[in-house]
C-alpha cells in the first residue's frame, strides 16, 4: 500500500487535492490576526526571517501565507522523504514553494545527505533575505516540541524567529500523532503572532535546549489562544 501511495501519479493527485483544499480554506475563512504588528517590521525589511507553526496546522497554513506573500521571497521547509512529496507539490501550487532535497537516492546515508543539503539551502535562503516557514515538530514528532534545526538556522543566519499559533472552527482534529486540524469551509480562523525572537550567536547546545523548551511552550500557548479566538472546542 505504501508503494502505491508513494508512486508519482498518486503523489501528484494527492498534491492536487490538498492544494485545492488549502486554497478553499483560505478563501472561505474569516481570519483574525492577533499581534500582527510584531511581524510588520519583518515584512518591510530586506532581512530574512524564520517563522514556525505546528505540523498539525498545515491544512490552515495559507492563513499565514497571505500575510507573508507581500515579502515575495517565501519558502517552506519540507521533509525530503517520499511522504513529504505530495505536501511539497500542494504547497507549491498554493504559492508556498518548498525547500527539499528531492534527488536523494534510497538508503539512510542518502537521506542524511538530503537533509544536510536542504539545511544548507535553507540557510542560504534566509541569509539572502528570504522567509523560511518551518513546522518544527515535523515530520514525525513528538507533537508540539520544536526540533533544533530551525533554531540552528536562526543562530547561524542571525535572522529573527516568529511563532504563529494557528486554529480554525468549525474543525475536526484527527487522531494522528500531530492532532492535525481539518477545518470546514466558511468558518473562522485565527493566527496569534509572537516575536521577534533571536538565538544568540554564541548559544551552545545547553542554551539551544533551553530555548526549545521555552519556545515550544510559547508556540503552544499561542496556538491555544488562536483556538479560543476561533471558537474551536476539542472533542472530549
Amino acid at each position: 500500500m505504501k508503494k502505491v501511495l508513494r508512486s508519482p501519479g498518486v503523489q501528484w493527485f494527492l498534491g492536487l487535492i490538498l492544494a485545492g483544499y488549502l486554497i478553499l480554506i483560505r478563501r472561505t475563512t474569516r481570519w483574525t490576526h492577533v499581534g500582527l504588528e510584531k511581524v510588520e517590521p519583518a515584512l518591510k525589511s530586506d532581512q530574512g526571517a524564520v517563522a514556525l507553526f505546528w505540523h498539525g496546522r498545515i491544512p490552515l497554513c495559507l492563513g499565514i501565507g497571505q500575510i507573508w506573500w507581500p515579502k515575495q521571497k517565501l519558502r517552506c521547509l519540507v521533509s525530503p522523504s517520499s511522504d513529504g512529496e505530495f505536501i511539497a507539490q500542494a504547497l507549491a501550487r498554493a504559492r508556498f514553494p518548498a525547500i527539499r532535497a528531492s534527488s536523494a537516492k534510497k538508503g539512510d546515508s542518502a537521506k542524511a545527505r538530503a537533509v544536510v543539503a536542504a539545511f544548507r539551502e535553507a540557510m542560504k535562503w534566509v541569509s539572502d533575505g528570504g522567509v523560511l516557514i518551518v513546522t518544527p515538530d515535523g515530520p514525525r514528532g513528538p507533537n508540539e516540541v520544536i526540533a533544533s534545526g530551525s533554531l540552528q538556522i536562526a543562530k547561524r543566519t542571525g535572522a529573527p524567529v516568529y511563532l504563529m499559533g494557528l486554529a480554525a472552527a468549525p474543525a475536526t482534529q484527527l487522531d494522528t500523532w500531530d492532532k492535525v486540524m481539518v477545518a470546514r469551509p466558511f468558518g473562522r480562523g485565527a493566527t496569534v503572532w509572537e516575536g521577534p525572537l533571536h538565538v544568540p550567536a554564541d548559544a551552545d547546545d545547553a542554551r539551544i535546549e533551553e530555548l526549545i523548551v521555552e519556545w515550544s511552550a510559547l508556540l503552544s500557548a499561542a496556538t491555544r489562544k488562536a483556538e479560543e479566538i476561533a471558537g474551536f472546542r476539542p472533542a472530549d
